[in-house]
């Protein structure tokens, strides 16, 4: 039965996705054809019944659609400007310096929202006209905003985090939080590594004027709340 029930759900999951059926979509179509065809309709139903709600029903995951909302408030409403000025007042001097601030403000979004896509979205959307007008090469700006995004799944909050402790059968969000931090920076330093190398082999200058720590605490008090 174990068998039969495993051709038929690559078979018919294959066969989807050939046709061009979006990927959710047919991992739904291919599990109700699986169940229909390997276990009596009553049963089928009722199973099926029972799977979605228990799916559904987890504490834990109310959190992703929270973290993605609180994601969406901080770009609408600036708060995703101020950690680019905050990230810009201290990297803007480094060779490439709207590359090394797209990575560290991804970072620091991404930690703050959960989300990487949210932080590659409004950091993005922040330095893009600056790399434009400075001569940056768009692929390796569209190649470091993506690079870098992905280091806010690690950085907690962590919408991957806590995906994990639930299919792992209930490992400590805590523990997982706190053993996220290091990789997530070493991600983000290692960004910024390869960032500088390519700025400086491309001629990309940092910032224009000096280095000032009365800009630094205005952009930091600004950033802080």
């Amino acid at each position: 039965m174990s068998a039969n029930a495993l051709a038929i759900i690559l078979l018919s999951l294959v066969i989807l996705l050939a046709t061009g059926v979006p990927i959710a979509f047919s991992i739904g179509i291919a599990s109700i054809i699986t169940i229909l065809t390997t276990v009596p309709a009553d049963v089928a139903t009722l199973t099926a019944a029972q799977r979605t709600f228990v799916g559904m029903s987890s504490f834990t995951l109310t959190a992703i659609p929270f973290f993605i909302l609180a994601g969406n408030l901080m770009n609408e409403g600036g708060i995703a400007k101020r950690l680019v000025d905050f990230v810009i007042a201290i990297l803007g001097k480094l060779p490439g310096a709207l590359l090394v601030t797209n990575v560290g403000a991804n970072a620091l979004f991404g930690a703050i929202s959960g989300s990487a896509s949210a932080a590659a979205a409004a950091v993005g959307s922040m330095v893009k006209d600056g790399e434009e007008k400075q001569g940056y090469d768009k692929a390796v700006s569209a190649s470091a905003n993506g690079a870098s995004a992905p280091a806010g799944l690690l950085i907690p909050p962590s919408n991957a985090l806590i995906t994990y402790s639930l299919v792992s059968g209930g490992t400590s969000v805590a523990a997982l939080f706190l053993g996220g931090y290091i990789p997530g920076l070493i991600w983000s330093v290692a960004c910024i590594i390869v960032a500088i190398a390519i700025a400086k082999k491309k001629g990309y200058k940092e910032n224009e004027g000096k280095f000032s720590f009365a800009n630094l605490g205005r952009a930091t008090l600004r950033a802080l709340p």
